[in-house]
């Protein structure tokens, strides 16, 4: 029994590979083409793969997309958890570097921001509410909206966020106003650096500090 566990291993090492592959030039082509211009014929030659060993993995397109989501939700899930349970100070200095992560994104990985505002696009007429409600639900351990509110009303408690905001509502609208930004200047990228002459990285982060005195204890 145990002389089976290594080649197990291999396998399954070998399998989560090949997955990764798939998804990798998924959204390198959905980057390059945009997400509804590229096809799974497309994927398949594209990764060198056969179309059995694809379909393996994946029946279709949006297997694929969601899959993408999936792991970039994960991905920012773990630096969020890592924030909130070592926070550099105050709550409004924890919001802070939830924002600076969200700019190092824009900077680090901006074809990963992209593929979140195409999403975007399509979510809001293609998929429902309840599947991405399921898929976040299956990725955070614990519901991001109680976990804003109970942020912001420490924040309250600790003095470094303004006392006149509603908790349930401060933190949620602050964030989706950073993400949506973010993904916006990722989409345009040198288009709104020609247009306002600054780079998208500084626009981001002076958004981001006007946010934050906004949510600011007097």
């Amino acid at each position: 029994m145990g002389e089976s566990q290594p080649p197990r291993r291999i396998y399954s090492a070998h399998r989560e590979k090949q997955r990764r592959h798939i998804l990798a030039t998924a959204q390198t082509l959905f980057d390059q083409h945009g997400i509804e211009r590229v096809t799974v014929a497309d994927i398949i030659a594209a990764s060198a793969l056969m179309r059995s060993t694809i379909y393996q993995y994946f029946s279709n397109k949006d297997e694929m997309i969601w899959a993408l989501v999936q792991q970039i939700l994960e991905h920012g899930n773990a630096v969020r958890q890592q924030i909130l349970e070592n926070p550099p100070g105050s709550v409004l200095a924890t919001i802070a570097a939830i924002f600076t992560h969200l700019g190092n994104e824009l900077v680090a990985n901006p074809a990963r921001v992209r593929f979140m505002a195409q999403f975007d696009a399509l979510y809001a007429h293609d998929w429902s509410a309840e599947q991405l409600l399921a898929l976040e639900a299956h990725v955070f351990p614990q519901a991001l909206a109680p976990t804003l509110a109970a942020l912001g009303r420490a924040g309250i408690a600790d003095g470094s966020l303004h006392p006149d905001l509603d908790p349930a509502l401060a933190l949620h609208s602050a964030l989706n106003a950073a993400i949506a930004l973010q993904r916006r200047l990722a989409s345009l990228g040198e288009r709104v650096e020609q247009e306002y002459g600054q780079p998208i990285e500084r626009l981001f982060a002076d958004a981001c500090r006007m946010l934050l005195r906004g949510l600011q204890a007097p």
